[in-house]
């Protein structure tokens, strides 16, 4: 999201066949300082509304979850502060009204109550045991 051009591109069937064995990181994600902050937040914004996103699901942690829950709670006034300086036109603005946000917990911890087992927490304990094995 905050590298913009370069980094959104659509996924297919071929281009993510393979992705299971390669990890989260080889799609760009990564933790994010610039994310924290409004002025981050808002490139991000811009950055959807370009490629014409109006969905996100967002996959972590704690951190992951808070700031997609932030970036949710602002998407209005994000889109009015990109309409207001003149970065996306008034139907962008309007074409983007709405943001879709999904959380799903991804944590190698396995804390979080009321699930039996998080996102990548089998795969750090398979990597574990055959470390262990070897």
């Amino acid at each position: 999201l905050m590298q913009g051009e370069g980094m959104i591109k659509r996924l297919t069937w071929e281009s993510c066949s393979d992705i299971l064995q390669q990890g989260g990181t080889c799609i760009g994600s990564a933790r994010s300082l610039e994310f924290r902050t409004r002025p981050g937040r808002l490139l991000a914004a811009h950055s959807l509304v370009r490629h014409g996103i109006n969905s996100l699901i967002a996959i972590g942690g704690d951190g992951t979850l808070t700031g997609a829950n932030i970036f949710r709670d602002e998407w209005p006034s994000l889109l009015d502060e990109l309409h207001d300086t003149g970065k996306i036109t008034p139907q962008e603005r309007d074409r983007s009204r709405y943001l879709s946000v999904v959380g799903l917990v991804g944590s190698i911890d396995n804390d979080m109550s009321g699930f039996s087992m998080t996102i990548g927490c089998d795969t750090a304990l398979q990597r574990i045991l055959y470390a262990i094995d070897a």
